[in-house]
């Protein structure tokens, strides 16, 4: 048999996104967003159909072959639309945009991806949707009928469609005004009321908020173990901990390779989604870490270490810059790479292995996902040793070994597809993420895989102005400028880096980056920052990004960047900004704590009592060391950290936390100030590890 010819490559095939390029033989006859798409909608005085996703994304993937992939859709495409194609992660700007015009034009129904829009010429939308079927099912329209209908209001209907783009435009633009929230200062209230907005949201059986589908919100469990924290509540440790230990143990987590998986399409974290997402494995190690560092409960840094050895494993590039997404199907069919039947288990391991495999894994004949097994625990190491008449230690050793074999073995499946553009504001996290884990858990490796990445970012992904871009391919040039959160998620990851490695070339990148986006990006009428900088490309409005999504608010992160870089440097403009940021996202914060997790963790901060700490000592020296981890392992949120050795002589200018302070009697010196008083000096590790040890 021979095989057909393929079908012919559209204007999307040379594009740096791997999602694009994924539409490149489609039949339709695609634009990639940009001015050209926009002057062919004018000259043919067609509508623009805009089509959002990501290449992990399951129904997009779906919609493309039962719609995009059909000559006779295309051909009422191709006759009556302009039709144009964006990635949503090179493109947050436009997605945002459009993704809130569609619920303005649904009245608040929940939004996803595919994001399906209508646009005028001048790129007003006026009808939007998500995903389409090829006939009429799901309680939604056939994508075929939604284009019959739009294609007659162009054509007979034109005004009553301008008249509700018109609207929506208008409602974009005023949607960026974000005023201080009526009702008092910035206060610790904010934080209680949020424990309170979280806890009636709670599932206190299974962990999370909500009902199904879960999502692992890390941010808001970092906003509980503050909380507990601050004022020595058991609730939000308790809740914490119960979601952080019900997500790791269940399916939505890989038992097998370390990592999670988008979120649970059940309550009890079994079936995931199972597209892995790079900015997901990079918000929850820190979380995990916090919890390590404040109970102690190695379970919590297993987690940590596993989800960061996966992304070294798996999403790290050979130039130490991290890959955006795994998808979530594998030779067709969703989740396939990831289960496991009973028998396959048996062959794999042999009898002894796969009776304890099957019993730790939950592993059985019919299976709990069409057929296969998602591996999943429903005890801790120590339940499951106590079982099966195992030490601890033991126990773990074996389930190593199983592990290991289940690995090697899926290994040789066909893996998921790999999106393997890098994108700034995603490695920014991830940075922060190892640099935390290097740090706390006292590991080179992490901090080292840290550092590389983030010397990728600033010298491929930052031009000669120290502009940053939003993102890069393999095999092609970084493209974009950066958004608010390249440059917030970048200098907030810098700042945590130089905590982790005490290189002051991390806090100048950090401090540069940050006087870029005052420069740029900050509102001087309303406060708070746009989500574009001042000369980016022109869209129908210039919005900011009011609340956490699936990634935390560029504003949030703008203002922790801006609080921590005051702490250390000084510059109280620095301060200044972030609390005016902090006073236009009250409202936010009062409201609705739950979509302000990031706002909050900054709100934290700086109320503090924020903690100034400057080490001075001989770098190489045990002493030093010892005091730097134990400084390091605590869990103080609302706390900085300096260090110098006086042998690399006088310590950095823009470091004036460091100046003045004198190591004493040639021993590790630690000076600790809170609110502008200081403690006398603690003198050597001894006098320091007891010094935190009654605070």
């Amino acid at each position: 048999m021979t095989t057909p010819p393929a079908a012919p490559a559209n204007r999307l095939a040379n594009e740096s996104s791997l999602y694009l390029r994924q539409h490149a033989r489609n039949p339709v006859d695609w634009y990639p967003w940009g001015p050209e798409a926009i002057a062919r909608a004018r000259e043919l005085d067609r509508p623009i159909f805009l089509s959002v996703g990501y290449s992990a994304c399951h129904w997009c993937h779906v919609m493309e072959h039962e719609s995009f992939e059909d000559p006779d859709t295309a051909a009422v495409m191709n006759d009556h639309f302009v039709s144009v194609k964006v990635d949503r992660e090179e493109r947050p700007d436009v997605d945002q945009i459009y993704m809130t015009a569609h619920s303005l034009l649904s009245r608040g129904e929940g939004g996803g991806w595919p994001l399906s829009v209508f646009l005028t010429p001048d790129l007003t939308p006026f009808y939007a949707g998500t995903y389409f079927p090829p006939r009429d099912m799901y309680g939604r329209p056939s994508f075929r009928r939604v284009l019959a209908a739009v294609a007659d209001a162009w054509a007979n209907k034109r005004e009553q469609l301008v008249g509700v783009g018109r609207q929506v435009a208008s409602a974009l633009r005023a949607g960026i005004d974000v005023r201080p929230g009526e009702g008092g200062a910035l206060s610790p209230e904010l934080l209680e009321n949020a424990d309170r907005v979280l806890r009636r949201a709670f599932d206190p059986e299974n962990g999370g908020f909500g009902h199904a589908p879960k999502f692992p919100h890390p941010l808001e469990l970092r906003v509980l173990l503050r909380v507990a924290r601050r004022f020595g509540s058991d609730d939000p440790l308790r809740m914490a901990r119960l979601t952080l230990e019900k997500m790791a143990r269940g399916g939505m987590y890989d038992q097998v390779g370390g990592g999670f998986h988008r979120y649970s399409v059940d309550a009890v974290w079994l079936v995931p989604h199972f597209e892995k997402m790079l900015y997901d494995n990079a918000l929850l190690p820190p979380a995990y870490a916090e919890a390590f560092r404040l109970t102690g409960d190695p379970f919590f840094k297993q987690v940590a270490t596993e989800t960061l050895d996966y992304v070294l494993r798996e999403m790290t590039s050979p130039v130490g810059a991290f890959y955006s997404t795994q998808d979530a199907d594998s030779e067709g069919e969703e989740g396939k790479f990831y289960v496991w039947s009973a028998d396959e288990i048996d062959a794999v391991l042999g009898p002894e292995l796969a009776g304890l495999a099957g019993s730790v894994y939950g592993v059985t004949a019919a299976g709990n996902f069409e057929g296969h097994n998602i591996l999943h625990r429903a005890r801790s190491d120590e339940e499951d040793a106590r079982r099966h008449g195992l030490g601890v230690e033991e126990f773990r050793a074996r389930l190593g070994q199983i592990k290991g074999k289940l690995y090697g073995h899926r290994a040789a499946r066909v893996w998921p597809g790999r999106d393997e553009k890098i994108l700034t504001a995603w490695n920014g996290l991830m940075i922060s993420a190892f640099a935390t884990a290097g740090a706390v858990f006292g590991e080179p490796r992490y901090t080292e895989a840290a550092a590389r990445a983030a010397d990728f970012v600033l010298t491929t992904l930052r031009d000669a102005n120290g502009r940053l871009f939003r993102t890069c391919g393999v095999g092609h040039p970084p493209k974009l400028s950066g958004y608010l959160e390249d440059y917030a998620y970048t200098a907030d990851a810098l700042v945590t880096l130089y905590e982790a490695t005490f290189d002051p070339r991390w806090l100048t990148a950090a401090a540069e980056l940050a006087g870029f986006m005052l420069g740029h990006f900050w509102d001087p009428a309303e406060g708070g920052f746009f989500y574009t900088a001042d000369d980016h490309e022109e869209l129908i409005a210039r919005t900011k990004d009011l609340h956490d999504g699936s990634t935390p608010s560029g504003n949030a992160v703008a203002a922790s960047a801006l609080l921590r870089l005051a702490a250390l440097t000084g510059r109280t403009e620095f301060r200044e900004k972030a609390e005016a940021t902090l006073n236009a996202y009250r409202g936010l914060m009062a409201e609705n704590p739950a979509a302000a997790g990031m706002m909050l963790l900054a709100l934290d901060f700086d109320l503090g009592p924020a903690e100034e700490v400057a080490v001075i000592g001989p770098a190489d020296d045990p002493e030093t060391v010892r005091a730097l981890r134990t400084l390091q392992a605590r869990f103080t949120p609302n706390r900085v950290i300096a260090f110098h050795d006086p042998a690399a002589g006088p310590p950095p200018s823009n470091i004036p936390l460091l100046a003045d302070r004198p190591m004493r009697d040639g021993r590790v010196t630690v000076y600790v100030c809170r609110n502008y008083v200081c403690d006398a000096p603690l003198v050597g590790a001894d006098a320091i590890e007891a010094a935190l040890a009654r605070s």
